[in-house]
């Protein structure tokens, strides 16, 4: 069967549920399914991204929420700052219908941007910022390039954020992305997950 969250078309039989969560410090609606990462609840890797994250030191311009399922991060993001527009990508198109839902449940579906794209594959343009929680089941060549080509969609002084496990392969992400973009800071850490930053240096 094939009905993991980093696929197409996940093979699932269906179960919508609809709960609401708090993410930056606003409460927030979720419809969700199987076949979708953390069906549940916001998984804690992504709440300690989203904390981490310091939107002031970016420059004007758009965020990209890239392994978005159905949506955490691009609604929280788009919430807290109404002036940028978010586009929110993933290669689930279950996780996508998911996000449109949730989008248009919490008001903000004018200022994203949601749109199918095996990484990067269809984004274009350069974003201020791009975030990720990315998909470690689906191997590591996945991950890796997730990390190594964000700096050829960043602008000047964007920055990429990234949280993973230690055991999930912190360490080895963080020499990559200092090897591509000649620096990374982990910002935090909580619980096991280290939240990784590079900045795009041009």
């Amino acid at each position: 069967m094939n009905n993991h969250y980093y696929t197409t078309n996940p093979d699932v039989e269906h179960a919508l549920k609809k709960w609401t969560f708090e993410l930056l410090n606003n409460d927030i609606s979720f419809t969700t399914d199987n076949g979708v990462f953390s069906k549940q609840t916001v998984d804690y890797g992504t709440r300690a991204m989203l904390k981490a994250f310091n939107e002031t030191i970016i420059p004007t311009g758009k965020i990209l929420d890239l392994g978005t399922g159905y949506g955490p991060v691009g609604v929280a993001l788009a919430l807290r700052y109404p002036e940028r527009q978010i586009d929110m990508v993933d290669v689930n198109s279950l996780a996508l219908s998911l996000a449109k839902i949730n989008a248009k449940d919490n008001q903000v579906q004018d200022r994203v941007n949601i749109f199918t794209s095996d990484i990067y594959e269809n984004v274009e343009g350069k974003y201020a910022a791009i975030l990720t929680n990315p998909p470690v089941r689906a191997g590591k060549s996945v991950v890796s390039t997730m990390l190594k080509d964000a700096i050829q969609h960043l602008l000047p002084n964007g920055t990429l954020t990234v949280v993973l496990q230690k055991k999930q392969g912190a360490p080895s992400a963080k020499k990559l992305m200092t090897e591509v973009f000649e620096n990374c800071t982990v910002i935090a850490k909580d619980k096991g997950y280290y939240i990784l930053q590079s900045v795009y240096l041009n």
